[in-house]
């Protein structure tokens, strides 16, 4: 199997599903799962070993873990926030962990109760646990162009955060536009600090689609040197501590793009609009990936046009 030009990291069964209020069954979930597996997807973000308090929508992370998939060269992750995450995800063959801090004190209080340098003392187990027993780890960073309390995030101060990350032992870590208000020009920003830095190329970047700059933010990424992109089925997503925050940037949309332009994603367009279609009637309202509403509208098929007119 080739390795595509971009990888799309698809979070629809988890950040994608987490703020829906409408209870999405197990086996929907599983069925949404295989579905994406089916369409070509290599990294799937499964689900978070949270208190179910906390998510209800994800209370079921044990027997969604249960079933999951096998095919070689598939990753799953999910997010494993504290020591009792860790004795659930021990029991699972998932093989990445994912841990999460944001470049916002503010916002790190009201999304986990706790400052950015209380979160890193509280996923210390964590890593410690990942590297005994030889898992990838995952770092999120939320907002690291926008906050919703504190408004823009200087550049330096989420270099700062991401740079933690890494020393602490994060395989990658993901860039999170959690309130979807960042520009191009923020993104170039960003990224070129973290390329002077050498991080860069381990990085993903995680953008919402509030403000309608998903794609375009995505774009401008991958033109500082980006190649890993998470996204959700539909443009699935939201966030509970970041009102007004609309769904990620959509995979379809990404898809699309990135084909478009001569990228192989190594995802099957006609199969990601069916996978997202599975979660559409479950939570029966459109959703509102570009893409996928074009596709479906018209009831068949269609591929990006490579060719000149």
């Amino acid at each position: 199997m080739s390795t595509p030009d971009v990888t799309i990291v698809e979070v629809g069964p988890r950040d994608g599903l987490q703020n829906e209020s409408v209870h999405v069954p197990t086996e929907r979930k599983i069925a949404f799962i295989e579905a994406l597996a089916q369409a070509g997807h290599r990294r799937i973000e499964a689900t978070a070993f949270v208190h179910p308090k906390a998510i209800p929508q994800l209370a079921d992370a044990d027997a969604v873990a249960a079933h999951l998939p096998t095919r070689e060269g598939l990753l799953f992750t999910a997010l494993v926030p504290n020591e009792r995450g860790v004795e659930r995800v021990e029991r699972t063959s998932i093989m990445e962990w994912a841990i999460f801090t944001a470049a916002s004190e503010s916002f790190n209080r009201k999304n986990i109760n706790c400052g950015i340098d209380d979160s890193f003392e509280r996923f210390k187990p964590v890593l410690e646990a990942a590297r005994a027993q030889g898992k990838r780890v995952r770092g999120y960073c939320s907002t690291v162009l926008h906050c919703p309390y504190e408004g823009k995030i200087h550049p330096a101060a989420a270099v700062a955060v991401i740079r933690r990350l890494f020393l602490a032992g994060c395989d990658e870590v993901s860039l999170g536009d959690t309130i979807g208000k960042g520009t191009p020009a923020e993104v170039r920003t960003l990224c070129g600090l973290l390329a002077s830095e050498g991080l860069l190329s381990q990085c993903a970047v995680h953008f919402h689609d509030t403000y309608g700059m998903g794609a375009a933010n995505a774009l401008a990424a991958f033109e500082a040197g980006v190649r890993v992109f998470d996204s959700s089925a539909g443009g699935l997503g939201g966030c509970p501590y970041a009102p007004g925050a609309a769904g990620n940037t959509a995979t379809e949309d990404l898809i699309f793009m990135f084909e478009g332009m001569g990228m192989r994603t190594g995802i099957n367009l006609d199969l990601q609009v069916e996978a997202a279609a599975l979660i559409e009637q479950v939570l029966k309202r459109p959703l509102p990936s570009h893409t996928y509403r074009a596709i479906r509208a018209r009831g068949a098929p269609e591929r990006p046009n490579l060719e000149m007119s």
